[in-house]
């Protein structure tokens, strides 16, 4: 299989033989849909990679998180978010796959706590991230179609 985000500036397509993980991506084959909790490869850009690690710290900083909002966010409650938050940074660093689950769950976490000054960093996003505003929602645009396009990709793909 071969793993492609068509967003990347770099053409580097890379072999995967992994098993047990689906690697979403331009490929020859054909694959069985996945559930939530089955593992997606999204290679990313590094600035892509980077907002959403720094999206993950803030919740561990400045940004102030209810446990409703932890919920809406598809985490068990602040402490499961805190929890995941490390786990989930781990994995995006080392460019492993996460479920569906976990790349809905960075991208909302990431999208609020830019977002919102009354839950997130919000007005101090750019301080304490060194991301402007403007550098920020360019990169979580590209971030949204990726992930919504592997995504999609990876639940709709079914065996000819």
């Amino acid at each position: 299989m071969i793993i492609m985000n068509p967003v990347c500036r770099t053409d580097v397509r890379e072999s995967i033989t992994r098993t047990g993980h689906l690697w979403v991506g331009e490929h020859a084959g054909h694959d069985s849909p996945v559930n939530a909790e089955d593992l997606v490869a999204i290679e990313l850009a590094e600035d892509e990679r980077e907002v959403l690690r720094c999206g993950l710290a803030e919740w561990g900083g400045p940004a102030h998180c209810s446990e409703a909002l932890a919920v809406a966010m598809d985490f068990r409650s602040v402490a499961d978010l805190h929890e995941e938050r490390l786990r989930l940074r781990a994995a995006l660093v080392a460019g492993d796959p996460l479920s569906l689950r976990d790349w809905r769950r960075l991208v909302a976490a990431t999208e609020i706590v830019f977002a919102s000054d009354g839950f997130g960093s919000g007005m101090d996003w750019p301080i304490t991230t060194g991301f402007s505003d403007e550098e920020t929602i360019k990169i979580l645009r590209r971030l949204q179609r990726t992930v919504a396009r592997a995504l999609r990709g990876a639940l709709h793909r079914h065996d000819d």
